[in-house]
């Protein structure tokens, strides 16, 4: 039976696959968490064998919070299960360890079979991720931006976009004001954006946020 941790912010997605899980004989839940921060420190305690994650979570993303859960627990299996699966969001989940992704709109029965294949120690992908990582083989040459931004400036993009003021931002990754302004500075000329409301659009696009639904 393997112990498993469900991290999505999504309430009522988050509540669905507990309920599923809980039911089926292969899987122990031993912890859940709708946001990264909290996912990173219930993981590091429980130590789970699998890991059903969710890549747009507030506060630290999924791709940052694997990166630093991959350090601390290696052999845990890990499937991405996320409404987003453009080229760079997949390309950058794989790189820093999921074993599988999944696009939510693939359904829960896709989900199941992408679970049970990485859980027995395989990979899987779902039918639109599969399709973008053949296109990405057909065009190696094909690129983002967000290549050339650092780990730290990829945090503080997200927090921008976030709406995080710069006081707020320095508070949490504990640097100075002025280092948050420089990383935003640099942020702007290496991705030729000019304001907030770029910076935002940008991460966006790329995988970083959720967007927010209109009022």
């Amino acid at each position: 039976m393997k112990r498993l941790v469900i991290i999505e912010d999504q309430t009522a997605i988050r509540e669905m696959l507990v309920e599923i899980l809980r039911m089926d004989k292969n899987y122990l839940l031993v912890g859940e968490s709708g946001d990264g921060q909290g996912a990173l420190n219930l993981c590091l305690e429980v130590k789970p064998d699998l890991l059903v994650l969710d890549a747009k979570l507030p506060g630290l993303n999924g791709v940052d919070l694997l990166r630093r859960l991959m350090k601390q627990l290696p052999g845990a299996r890990v499937l991405v299960f996320s409404g987003h699966e453009n080229p760079v969001l997949v390309r950058e989940m794989l790189e820093v360890g999921a074993h599988g992704f999944v696009e939510k709109t693939a359904g829960l029965i896709e989900f199941k079979k992408g679970l049970e294949t990485v859980a027995n120690g395989g990979t899987y992908f779902g039918p639109a991720v599969a399709a973008l990582l053949r296109d990405v083989v057909a065009n190696p040459g094909s690129s983002n931006s967000s290549d050339f931004l650092t780990d730290r400036e990829r945090e503080i993009l997200q927090l921008v976009a976030e709406s995080h003021s710069t006081k707020e931002i320095a508070a949490k990754l504990d640097i100075s004001v002025k280092t948050v302004d420089n990383h935003r500075t640099n942020l702007m000329r290496k991705l030729n954006l000019h304001d907030v409301a770029s910076l935002t659009r940008y991460a966006v696009e790329i995988g970083l946020i959720t967007p927010r639904k209109p009022l």
